[in-house]
């Protein structure tokens, strides 16, 4: 069972309500068993799935799909690989009708070698999903002008890079991170790619975004199971630091024990 620092502070997405701020991909582990353990170690509430994954030269079919159902999870399937909006469109349908499901995270690949989203086809593709009923969930850079308009047209979350997907990197644009939060106060924001620590989640956490979601990290890492554990750590811990509301930082130093007077010792 996952641990009570896990599971802190319920949020909002979608009309759901989450106890667990750390969303999983279910890619690139060693086995099926390792990624039942890794789930269950990390507390995570959804899980996102490529339609792909399903296929079975890809490795998946009916087991895959029925080892996810058994963890219990919400499923966010996601339209990787896709190039176009037409695409994306196009196997989000598909995914809703497989899934049972109107989530979706919307993924539009606009470079093959960064893999950096595409944000014209992303804002096209996420106007028609909205107007046909879906919670989009917006994969896209750190772009404030892009983040705007996918406000603007209705996606359920907003879910900005780190770096790029599957680099592990962390945090190449600290400040236009936080001016996203900043200037999206109202808007789900879910930090999604590039992450490889549990150093960057608490980081990004503590900025005060939502949540992160994952994958490469726990699957690649030498023990996917502890590093997930870790993750939901990080995560609970970066939550609950911005909650407190940190100190701000100072130009100089500041004694942390006051000076009243002389010294007791030197008083007679």
């Amino acid at each position: 069972m996952p641990t009570s620092l896990a599971r802190s502070t319920p949020w909002t997405v979608a009309g759901a309500t989450l106890q667990s701020r750390l969303l999983l991909g279910t890619a690139r582990y060693p086995s099926p068993q390792v990624l039942s353990d890794a789930v269950q170690a990390s507390g995570t509430q959804v899980l996102t799935v490529g339609l792909r994954r399903l296929q079975p030269e890809h490795g998946g079919g009916n087991s895959f799909w029925q080892r996810v159902r058994d963890t219990g999870c919400r499923v966010l399937p996601n339209t990787a690989g896709c190039h176009s909006a037409r695409e994306a469109i196009t196997l989000a349908q598909m995914a809703r009708e497989m899934f049972d499901t109107p989530w979706i995270k919307l993924e539009v690949v606009g470079d093959d070698h960064t893999l950096q989203p595409d944000p014209f086809g992303t804002v096209e593709a996420a106007r028609t999903l909205v107007r046909e009923g879906f919670a989009v969930f917006a994969y896209t850079t750190d772009d404030l002008v892009v983040a705007h308009k996918l406000r603007d047209a209705g996606c359920a979350a907003i879910m900005p890079w780190a770096a790029p997907i599957g680099s592990g990197r962390g945090l190449l644009s600290p400040h236009a991170l936080a001016t996203l939060r900043e200037r999206l106060h109202d808007a789900v924001l879910i930090v999604d790619a590039g992450l490889g620590l549990p150093s960057h989640a608490a980081q990004v956490m503590e900025m005060g975004f939502d949540a992160v979601l994952l994958n490469t990290a726990v699957a690649q890492a030498r023990d996917p199971v502890r590093m997930a554990r870790a993750f939901a750590q990080a995560v609970a811990a970066g939550r609950l630091a911005f909650e407190a509301t940190p100190m701000p930082a100072q130009h100089s130093a500041h004694a942390s024990t006051p000076t009243l007077g002389m010294p007791f010792w030197h008083q007679h």
